[in-house]
C-alpha cells in the first residue's frame, strides 16, 4: 500500500486530509512538527510526503531543504501563506506541488495521485537518453552529467527526461507543465521557472551562465543539441 506522510500541526486539517487519504486507499501516518517529519521520513521511509509550510518551531520550508540533502520523496506543500514568493521558495528546494489554504481535499488527492503517476511512469521506463554530456536512464531513474551522478526529485526528473529526449526544442513552459502532468496552478510559469532553476544548480557548471538547460527568451527552455 502507498503511504503518505502528512506534516500538519493544526489537528481539524490533519484530521481531514488523513479520513480523506484513508477513504482515496493510502495508508497514512500524520505528525505535527518538523522533527517529527524528518524522523519519519527516515524511518518510514513513505512514498510521498504532505507539508505544511506553517508549522511550530521548524518551519516546512527549512524541513524541505534537511530533507532534500538526503532524500528524493515527492513533496507535496500546504500553505496558507498568501506570499507567492514562499510557495516559489518552497518549489526551488525541490517540492513537487503546492496547494494553498482554504484547499479542497478532492484536489489534494488528486495532486498527490498525480506528483505519484509522475513518479511511476519514471520508475517504469527503461530508455537511455543522451545529450551533451547528458546522460539518462529512465528506468533507474539515474542521471549523469559527465559522468558525475545528480539526484533529482521526481518532478526535475521528468523536466530533464522530456527536454533531453529532444534536443534543441523549444518548450514552452506550458508544454512543460503538460509534460510532468501537472495540475493547472496559478502562476504556473513561475512553478516551471523555479523547477529549472533547481535543475540548473544540480547540473550546470555555472548555473549563472548555463551550458546546458537554456532559456529561449519569451518562449520557454529548450536543452542544447550539441
Amino acid at each position: 500500500m502507498t503511504t503518505v506522510l502528512v506534516v500538519e500541526d493544526e489537528i481539524e486539517i490533519a484530521r481531514v486530509v488523513r479520513d480523506y487519504l484513508d477513504n482515496a486507499g493510502f495508508e497514512v501516518i500524520v505528525v505535527g512538527d518538523g522533527g517529527s517529519a524528518i524522523a519519519s521520513v527516515r524511518s518510514a521511509k513513505p512514498d510521498l510526503l504532505v507539508l505544511d509550510l506553517g508549522l511550530p518551531g521548524r518551519d516546512g520550508l527549512d524541513v524541505a531543504r534537511e530533507i532534500r540533502r538526503w532524500s528524493n520523496t515527492p513533496i507535496v506543500m500546504l500553505t496558507a501563506r498568501g506570499d507567492e514568493t514562499d510557495r516559489v521558495v518552497g518549489l526551488e528546494l525541490g517540492a513537487d506541488d503546492y496547494v494553498v489554504k482554504p484547499f479542497s481535499p478532492k484536489e489534494l488527492v488528486a495532486r498527490i495521485r498525480a506528483v505519484l503517476r509522475r513518479t511511476r511512469a519514471a520508475e517504469r521506463g527503461a530508455e537511455v537518453l543522451r545529450a551533451a554530456d547528458i546522460e539518462i536512464d529512465t528506468g533507474k531513474m539515474r542521471v549523469t552529467v559527465a559522468g558525475r551522478p545528480v539526484e533529482l526529485t521526481p518532478t526535475e526528473f521528468q523536466l530533464v527526461s522530456t527536454l533531453v529526449a529532444e534536443p534543441g526544442r523549444v518548450f514552452t513552459r506550458g508544454q512543460l507543465l503538460d509534460a510532468v502532468h501537472g495540475i493547472a496552478i496559478e502562476s504556473y510559469e513561475r512553478a516551471i521557472d523555479a523547477h529549472v532553476k533547481n535543475i540548473r544548480r544540480k547540473i550546470e557548471p555555472r548555473p549563472g551562465s548555463p551550458r546546458y538547460l537554456l532559456t529561449v527568451h519569451g518562449v520557454g527552455y529548450r536543452f542544447a543539441d550539441a
